[in-house]
């Protein structure tokens, strides 16, 4: 618990009761040194129910190019079928304007529209939490690098003071030898 207040202090430069949910949560991590990282999708708390599974698939389907190439040759079917029914028999099933396959058209954006926005949603909502998640792991790797800088910053201090303990520990050594070495001349 000290320790994760420490951090705190430290590196996020508030008080560990001050920080957000987020924070104090990579601050315990950090403290208990294990990882932030997971996979999102393969978490088993959310199982989507059998409409969500179906509204994706459909928005799947929806946005994609064979249903654009479908929609595409049934419009032209339809229209071609009517063109063709009315030079053979003068008369056809759905005469222009189309008025049935415009009402088929507007049944489909009716169903189709709201069940993309669902799945739309739950998208939003997933990506929501993986932004959450990256920011956690995020924040974490910010955290462990500025504690990393901190180790390194003390070992090059500690290492400059024994270097200038070796270093005057020399020049101690020749200013003995020096002495030793005048009355030996005089």
């Amino acid at each position: 618990m000290h320790q994760r207040e420490d951090i705190a202090n430290k590196l996020l430069g508030q008080p560990y009761e001050a920080l957000d949910q987020r924070a104090q949560k990579v601050a315990q991590h950090i403290a208990g040194r294990r990882h932030i990282a997971r996979n999102l999708a393969e978490d088993t708390q959310d199982k989507p129910t059998a409409g969500q599974r179906a509204a994706d698939a459909v928005a799947r389907f929806g946005g994609s190019w064979t249903f654009v190439a479908l929609f595409a040759g049934t419009m032209l079917g339809w229209v071609g079928l009517n063109s063709l029914l009315l030079l053979k028999q003068g008369q056809t099933f759905d005469p222009y304007p189309y008025i049935l396959l415009n009402l088929f058209l507007s049944m489909l954006a009716a169903i189709q529209a709201p069940v993309i926005l669902m799945s739309q949603n739950r998208q939003s909502e997933k990506d929501r939490l993986s932004a959450a998640h990256d920011y956690e792991v995020n924040l974490k790797a910010e955290l462990e690098i500025m504690l990393l800088h901190d180790k390194v910053d003390s070992l090059r201090q500690t290492q400059w003071q024994e270097l200038l303990q070796m270093q005057q520990r020399q020049l101690d050594l020749l200013a003995a030898l020096m002495a030793q070495q005048r009355p030996a001349r005089a």
